[in-house]
């Protein structure tokens, strides 16, 4: 992987010289992945397909990194005696190799987002300006991939969610360029203020698609004890997303041995809960068992194709 390193800029000259290397990279980014450092503490790594066809709408997926991991350990490996288990949890690089097998109508891009904190909730807290600075980065990332009839998709697991949250609250509105928002076990920091402007997206933008995965953290031990409060984990953050889209949109319900699954009308807005029976930690097991895979295609023609959400690995044979 190359590596540019970009000293820390005030946003709108970031914003510029991030642009400014469209041209004179456009042959490296052609081709596989490319890696590249701005503001000092961020990692952005870059994965395209060999080919960009211009006939094909062209998905740019922002995966912003969970907690702790690292883009090698979050893009996995196949494993060997030794290595970290840290590269065997997400391999969310073979899970976008078998979605670009499924969907051969679109260019996938999946442009993945690390901070030297391991942290998207410290890191906004380091930059106070992170509201400025992520509608900026994801404009200008957008910007600098090659494509046609480009749209975005936000995506994140963990902490990444957190991301997520602050690229809304820097927006007036979500763009009509954003067509979908996953948050796979990342809505820790979810509450009211934020509902008019997914309320106002998902009513307004054609195509506009919200999926969200949680588990029963809530009753979760680690060693024996709780380690989230009653209203902190994904699980309640998740229900009070889901009751305040239900005052405007309509849902169904049902149920498999394991999940429970609510989904409005027209399958735009899903909702995936983990049931918990033995009170154990499913956190990565939500993106592993071809989470990824689902955030992306769920309510499209290919959901379900070649694969299932929270069953056997679908993507094995893509792990390099």
């Amino acid at each position: 992987m190359k590596l540019f390193f970009l000293s820390f800029l005030p946003s709108f000259i970031l914003l510029v010289l991030v642009l400014s290397f469209k041209e004179a990279r456009s042959q490296s980014l052609q081709k596989g992945i490319d890696s590249f450092r701005i503001h000092n503490d961020i990692k952005v790594t870059i994965d395209q397909p060999d080919r960009i066809l211009p006939s094909k709408e062209t998905v740019v997926i922002f995966y912003a990194l969970p907690n702790g991991n690292t883009t090698e350990q979050t893009m996995g490996k196949y494993m060997k005696s030794g290595d970290d288990w840290h590269y065997n949890i997400q391999h969310i690089k073979a899970q976008t190799d078998f979605i670009r097998i499924q969907v051969k109508k679109s260019n996938f891009i999946v442009i993945y987002l690390e901070n030297d904190y391991k942290s998207w909730p410290l890191w906004k807290q380091k930059h106070p300006d992170f509201k400025v600075l992520i509608p900026h980065l994801v404009d200008s990332l957008t910007g600098i991939v090659r494509g046609y009839k480009k749209v975005i998709y936000l995506n994140g697991h963990s902490g990444g969610g957190s991301f997520i949250l602050g690229y809304l609250e820097g927006v007036d509105k979500i763009p009509v360029s954003v067509r979908r928002i996953s948050f796979l076990d990342s809505d820790y920091g979810y509450d009211s203020s934020y509902y008019s402007k997914f309320k106002n997206w998902l009513s307004e933008v054609k195509g506009a698609s919200l999926n969200v995965f949680a588990y029963n953290d809530s009753i979760a031990l680690y060693n024996g004890k709780p380690f989230v409060s009653a209203t902190g984990g994904t699980w309640y953050r998740s229900h009070l997303f889901l009751k305040h889209l239900q005052s405007d949109f309509n849902f169904s319900k049902s149920t498999t041995d394991s999940l429970v699954i609510y989904k409005n009308q027209n399958k735009r807005i899903q909702f995936y809960f983990k049931i918990n029976r033995d009170r154990g930690i499913y956190h990565t097991q939500q993106v592993e068992l071809n989470g990824f895979i689902h955030s992306v295609l769920c309510g499209t023609k290919f959901d379900s194709k070649k694969y299932q959400y929270y069953s056997s690995r679908a993507y094995s044979k893509f792990i390099e």
